[in-house]
Order: structure tokens, then sequence, then C-alpha cells
């Protein structure tokens, strides 16, 4: 049972916030969702009041739509270490995959999407997922046989598909992500699945770059801690744990063209945004062919509809949304 009572989280609605139940379907939008799940994490270490000001971001000169194709479209080549590695720790952070004219392009793309979406200031965790569909650079980026082909060697899959993209704004004085890790978010009842976390600044760490758990077999370790819907025990409890387990984590600041890949395994978290400029981030989660939704989806799940449109519980995923990016050969 939670160690509080039903109705003591503002983000639920009236049906979830009745039973401390998660297996019924999120019932809000996406936004919403983020609202109420960052609503569940453990601030009390953040003590800093006062934000840090910061230069705005560098402009670099941006590439025209056959140069941001060309450079979305060329292999980045991996080692074996670097295989090995992801596969072992459960993520790896990669320099210089993006060029700083894209990364430039897209934080420009990015900030204007979420102009015109509305109220994501303030201190709000600002979100939008499913832009590929509508926008012809956000497209060029999630399709990108470049970070498909990673997704797919990294996780050791002949083929790849999309499952989906999302923007992530972290604006000044939003608080910390609490631990997770992706398998308990994505109904895809598979092992094969990985996101890609691109940066679109340089991520100092008062910024609140993503931290990393080290290890594939984290989520036995803490799976006797109860998640709780309404308040931050659950956050608290991992951090517990892992400090108890000496886990390491890998929470270094991320270079301007660095991004990282993190298994759905990965147990991972992000510090406040202590800074006065915009934490922007794209992401694009990828799965192996083959994955179907899992039996019984749930409100940690979120809007999955949305983004697998028309399946059911057990289906096998494939639908126009979920297109094969790269495959082997």
């Amino acid at each position: 049972m939670p160690d509080t009572q039903p109705n003591a989280n503002e983000f639920l609605s009236s049906d979830h916030a009745s039973t401390d139940d998660i297996n019924q379907q999120w019932d809000q939008d996406n936004q919403q969702w983020w609202d109420w799940y960052m609503s569940l994490a453990e601030n009390s270490s953040e003590t800093q009041t006062d934000l840090v000001t910061l230069p705005e971001p560098p402009s670099h000169p941006t590439p025209d739509a056959d140069a941001m194709q060309r450079e979305l479209d060329e292999a980045f080549e991996l080692t074996d270490d670097q295989i090995a590695s992801f596969q072992a720790n459960s993520f790896i952070k990669l320099k210089d995959v993006i060029s700083p004219g894209l990364l430039t392009l897209l934080r420009t793309e990015l900030t204007t999407l979420l102009d015109a979406a509305g109220d994501q200031m303030g201190s709000r965790f600002g979100s939008l997922e499913m832009m590929w569909p509508d926008n012809e650079i956000i497209r060029a980026l999630v399709f990108s046989k470049r970070l498909a082909r990673l997704a797919a060697e990294l996780l050791g899959v002949q083929k790849i598909r999309l499952y989906h993209d999302n923007a992530l704004s972290k604006q000044p004085g939003c608080g910390r992500t609490p631990w997770h890790y992706d398998g308990h978010h994505f109904p895809i009842a598979t092992k094969d699945v990985c996101t890609v976390w691109i940066p679109l600044q340089a991520i100092p760490l008062n910024m609140g770059p993503l931290g990393f758990a080290e290890g594939m077999d984290l989520v036995e370790m803490v799976a006797d801690i109860p998640f709780n819907k309404f308040d931050t025990s659950y956050d608290a409890r991992i951090i517990e744990r892992f400090r108890e387990r000496n886990v390491r984590i890998n929470s270094t600041p991320f270079d301007l063209g660095e991004i990282s890949f993190h298994h759905n395994y990965n147990f991972h978290t992000a510090g406040g945004n202590l800074t006065t400029t915009p934490r922007m981030v794209l992401a694009t989660t990828y799965f192996g062919d083959g994955a179907k939704v899992i039996d019984a989806p749930h409100m940690v799940n979120g809007d999955w509809q949305r983004f697998m449109p028309g399946l059911n519980p057990g289906d096998v995923i494939d639908t126009p949304n979920n297109p094969i990016l790269w495959q082997a050969g």
C-alpha cells in the first residue's frame, strides 16, 4: 500500500486518485503524464536556490536539406569494445555523432514547436511526441540511418523499428527526473529496445545531464520495491538501494555533439536544471522487429496507442507509425 492516502497527487485524475492500482490506462494527454511523473522525484537534495546564468548556446552554420540528409545517412562506426560496453553496462555515450550545425538547426526547430504548443514555460518539464509525421527536419533525424544502425548494432538485432520521437525541454528551475527504467514505460514485450538521447546543447552538471546506473541486471536488484503513483517514495527507495549496494552511477556532463543510447533495462535519472537556459533534448526510441505489445498495458505506459495505433495487447507491432528504419545486409 502507498505511504499516503489516495488523492494525494494533484496531477492524477479522480479515477486514478481513487485507487493505488496502476493497471488502469492513462486517461490524460502526454504532457499531463509528464507533469504527474515529474512529481514522483525526490528533490530534497537539490539545495541550490539561485539559478546559474549561462550564455546562450552558440549558433553554428546550419546545413541545407541535402547536407543534413548526407550526415544522417552516413554510418558511424562502432568498435567491438563499445558494443560490449553497452551490452554489459546497459548504456553508452558517444562523442561527435551529430554536427554542431545540425544541432543548431534542431534546437531552433524544437524551440518553434514548443512555442507553438503553448504553455511549456515556468519550471515545467515540456514534452512533445509524434512530431515526425508533420515536420520534415524532425523526420530526417528520427528516420536517420546513422542512428537506427547504431541502435541495431548495440542491441544486436537485424532489423530495427521506430517506437516514437520525444522532445524534452527541462525548463530553468525544473527539478530532478525520478529514477526509472524504460521497460516499465514502454509497452513493448522485448528486451531489444533502446533510446537515443540527443542534447541540443552542451549539458553541464548543473543543467541536469542524464545519469545512468551501470549494469544490465538492476531491475532484479530493486524488484521488491513497489512503484508508488502518489509520492516520491519509490524514487527515494531506489536512491537508497543503489547507495547500499554501491551501484556505480555515470552522471558526467554531455559535450556538444555527444549523445547516449540506453537500454530499456537501464535505470536512469537526471538532475534538476539549476541554470537559466532550457535543457533541450530530442530522444528517439527504437526496438527490434517482431516485438509484440505487452499483455497488460498500464498507466505508466502513457498514451501508447497514439504511437502504435490500432493495436491490442499481444499484437505484433507493425503499423505505419513503426516502420523498419534499418536492416542488416
